[in-house]
Formats: C-alpha cells, sequence, structure tokens
C-alpha cells in the first residue's frame, strides 16, 4: 500500500512522544543533582545528552544495517499514524506482498523507535539551547549560549536529513550526509562539556605546536575517513573485498573510482541510471581501506606525541585503544562477512574516536616550550 512521502498529520503526537522520551533523562538529572547549582544541572544535562546523542548514532547504525531505514516509507510517522501499532493494516498489506521488506512489522518498529530517539534528543537540546540563555540572563554561566543554539539548529537540519533519507528511498549521499550530521552533532556537544569543564575549574594542558599541528591534522584526516566509511556503508560495499590484507587476490584489484565516486546518483545506480559496477564497488572499499592504513599511522603518531603531556594520559589510551578497536572491528566486517555486531560497533568506534579527539583538543593548548616547561611544572596542572 503507497504512503505519502510526508505526511505530518501524526507530527504533534511525535512530538509529545519527544518530550515523554527526554522527561526520564531531565528527572533524573534533576534528582541526582538537586542541591547542586543550576550551572552544575546544566552541565550533567550535557553530558547526558552527549551520551545519548552517542547511543542514537549507534542505533541509527542498526536502523541502516538492518535494512530498516525504510521501514516506514513516509515521515515523520508511519503511513500517516503515529506507531506502527496504529498501522498495523498498513504494514501488514505491505509484509503481504514483499515478506523480506522493506516494510514488515519488525523493520517498522525499529524505524520508528530511532525517530522517538532522535525526537527526544532533540527536546534534551532545546532545553539545553533555552536553559543556558535562562541562566545567561541570570548571569550564572560564561557559557557562550550561542553554541547551544547552534547545536538546536543542526539537530533540526538532522531531522531533515532524516526526512530526506526516507523520501528519497537511501539516496547514498543523503544517508552519508545524514552519518556525518550525527558525528557533528557529537562535536558540538562536545565542545559544550568542555566549556563547562573549563568553566569548573579544568586545566588546559600545555603541549608543543608541533603535537597540537598533528592533533589537527589526525582529526581533519579521522573526518575524511569517516565519510569514506559512511560512503561505503550507504554503498553496500563492504563486501566487495572480503579478504585482508590482499583483495580478490590482489593489492590492486581492478576498481572504477570515477563511477564509484560518483556523489549524485541513486542507491545502486549511477548517475545516467545503469546498474554500479563491481569494480565502482570496490573502488569505494579500497579507499576507505587506504585511509585506514592512513589513519592507523596518524593516531599512533598522535600518541606517540602526547606523551609529552603526562594530563593527557587518559585521552593518549582512548586514542590507542580506539584505533586498535577500529581495526579488529573493521578485520571482522570484512572476513566475516559483515557481522551485525561488528558494523554496529565499527560506527560507535567511529564516534568515539570523534569525541576522544574533539575533547582532546579542547582540553590541550600549543605553548612555546619555556612556557609550557613552566606550566608543567605549576602545582595547578599537577593536581
Amino acid at each position: 500500500m503507497d504512503a505519502q512521502l510526508y505526511d505530518l498529520s501524526p507530527a504533534l503526537r511525535l512530538m509529545l512522544m519527544g518530550v515523554v522520551v527526554a522527561l526520564g533523562p531531565l528527572a533524573w538529572v534533576w534528582l541526582r543533582n538537586r542541591q547542586a547549582a543550576p550551572a552544575r544541572r546544566l552541565q550533567a544535562l550535557t553530558l547526558l545528552t552527549l551520551f545519548l546523542t552517542f547511543d542514537l548514532v549507534l542505533f541509527g547504525a542498526f536502523t541502516r544495517l538492518t535494512d530498516s531505514g525504510l521501514g516506514c516509507p513516509d515521515w515523520p510517522g508511519c503511513y500517516g499514524k503515529a506507531s506502527p501499532v496504529e498501522a498495523h493494516a498498513q504494514i501488514s498489506l505491505a509484509q503481504e506482498a514483499m515478506p523480506s521488506g522493506p516494510v514488515t512489522h519488525g523493520k517498522a518498529w525499529i524505524e520508528m523507535v530511532h525517530r522517538y530517539l532522535a525526537t527526544g534528543v532533540g527536546v534534551l537540546i532545546l532545553t539545553l539551547a533555552a536553559a543556558t540563555w535562562w541562566l545567561r540572563r541570570r548571569e550564572q554561566t560564561a557559557l557562550n549560549p550561542w553554541l547551544p543554539t547552534f547545536t538546536l539548529f543542526w539537530v533540526c537540519l538532522q531531522g531533515a536529513f532524516g526526512a530526506l533519507t526516507v523520501t528519497m528511498k537511501l539516496f547514498p549521499a543523503i544517508v552519508t550526509l545524514h552519518l556525518l550530521g550525527g558525528l557533528v552533532l557529537l562535536v558540538l556537544l562536545c565542545l559544550q562539556a568542555a566549556a563547562y569543564a573549563r568553566a569548573h575549574g579544568a586545566a588546559i594542558v600545555p603541549v608543543s605546536a608541533g603535537t597540537r599541528a598533528v592533533l589537527l591534522a589526525t582529526f581533519a584526516l579521522v573526518a575524511l575517513q569517516l565519510a569514506l566509511g559512511g560512503w561505503v556503508s550507504t554503498n553496500y560495499a563492504v563486501l566487495a573485498c572480503n579478504s585482508f590484507p590482499a583483495c580478490q587476490g590482489s593489492y590492486w584489484p581492478p576498481m572504477d573510482f570515477s563511477q564509484g565516486f560518483e556523489l549524485w546518483r541513486e542507491l545502486g545506480m549511477t548517475a545516467s541510471g545503469e546498474h554500479i559496477s563491481f569494480a565502482a564497488l570496490t573502488a569505494i572499499h579500497y579507499v576507505h581501506r587506504l585511509g585506514a592504513y592512513a589513519s592507523f599511522l596518524a593516531l599512533g603518531l598522535l600518541a606517540w606525541r602526547l606523551g609529552e603531556a603526562p594530563a593527557l594520559r587518559p585521552q593518549r589510551r582512548w586514542l590507542l585503544g580506539l584505533a586498535l578497536w577500529q581495526f579488529a572491528t573493521g578485520l571482522s566486517n570484512v572476513v566475516l562477512d559483515w557481522p551485525l555486531v561488528a558494523a554496529v560497533s565499527h560506527t560507535g568506534g567511529a564516534a568515539a574516536l570523534v569525541v576522544a579527539l574533539t575533547w582532546t583538543l579542547c582540553r590541550s593548548r600549543a605553548v612555546a616550550r619555556d612556557a609550557r616547561s613552566q606550566t608543567l611544572h605549576s602545582p595547578e596542572l599537577s593536581a
């Protein structure tokens, strides 16, 4: 049974569902911090929202990897209803016509739970923006209210990309941008959390200009690698190579780069309307693999350079651990035929890398060697 691509009739009930989802985290923060100052409660809510957004990125990966992205063929509801329960008859007809999907009862529930969680996170981010402006007017926080305001704008933009993901039928460029937008949301929330940490006395760790340059270059390289990984996933090119380190028995298999990186096209098709070739899928996969080598080396170099700052040892361990995690889960995807657990874990590792790199950037600052030496031996930093 066909559905309109956009049907806003259940929008109000979906927003109310988002409020219900957000009430749990809001109540938890309030009860845990009821004796704290308002700024401390806002800091706790920022950290919790960051954690829940990380979970949302993981559930988004689960939705995509279980082929549930079109579990409800319209937006924002499901066949114009606020839940799959109300759309039971329409979903049953679609499942009867095509038992394996894309619309089944299971996939519809996965897709709608993802939308409920996304709406809940949106309510939390709206709360952060409104509360920050309120505290700013009372002069109780040093946090710039424009940062949470921009985060609110960004989560609305993410909602628009989520709608396009459905209505444009998993268009690879849109799905990749939706994934990257979720990672940018993590960066923005991490920046807010770090700002609160600095406002409450967290010291900035001095590093050399060279180390800071390596950190920035690694962040840029990892960002590019995440975009390549999203392109692999949204084009279902993971299994174009099922061995490691060789691919199809060669270290340079037949590849079609121009077709593989033709960005504006439908899933499985070229811009001219032909089916995409296996050589193009191989090119997509192999470029991501080459990027992984470069990223792994860059993270290793960064971890070595961070050894100059003892206060950054936790970040150093996290970066090394996550680099190994990404290698292990990426290899598992290739040699184990893309198991769901490994695929979701690989996305989770990528999101965690974004947070770890952002936090390291916020905690460090390039200073001259003499000033760095004096700061490293200061009692405040040692504390």
